[in-house]
């Protein structure tokens, strides 16, 4: 692997939020792409296309859909061999860590407290995450103190995350 393409890849996952960098962190990708690459026949060059092409899925610039299509275009392999290429990253890269998102979502919504009004509330706002926030001075309709009586006029959230 180049320096360039190392430093991408750290710059690339960096940029992710902390639960996706967790878990891409926590499966060693870049060895087992080197791997599947080996076990293919790739040469070093191929190995590096392919590990570009397994990180824009990762990070999501690129939709899976088209990761098979892009292994035969930017690596240059036969069609058949990037689907094989394809379905081997998905069974030892995509789905572990996707199940690792999952199971920190799943730890991580067990912490919260979300009740039925908060869910009601969001979806009555259109999808507005302003709705989500805890009342502060901000967004609260308050006197101030320059204007005399007048009010500020503002956001109010229905009800606030616990």
């Amino acid at each position: 692997m180049t320096e360039k393409l190392k430093q991408t890849i750290e710059e690339e996952i960096a940029q992710l939020p902390k639960e996706g960098q967790e878990a891409i962190g926590a499966v060693d990708w870049i060895k087992i792409t080197e791997e599947i690459g080996n076990g293919h026949s790739l040469s070093e060059e191929e190995i590096n296309d392919f590990q570009l092409e397994t990180l824009l899925v990762l990070i999501g610039a690129v939709d899976s859909e088209f990761y098979s299509v892009n292994i035969e275009n930017q690596v240059g392999a036969t069609k058949e061999e990037a689907k094989n290429i394809a379905d081997e990253s998905f069974q030892k890269i995509f789905v572990p860590i996707r199940n690792i998102l999952e199971e920190n979502i799943k730890k991580n919504m067990k912490n919260k407290n979300s009740d039925w009004k908060q869910s009601l509330d969001f979806i009555l706002s259109g999808g507005d995450y302003l709705s989500l926030l805890a009342p502060t001075t901000e967004n609260m309709d308050i006197p101030t103190p320059q204007e005399g009586n007048k009010t500020q006029k503002t956001i109010l959230p229905v009800f606030s995350i616990k």
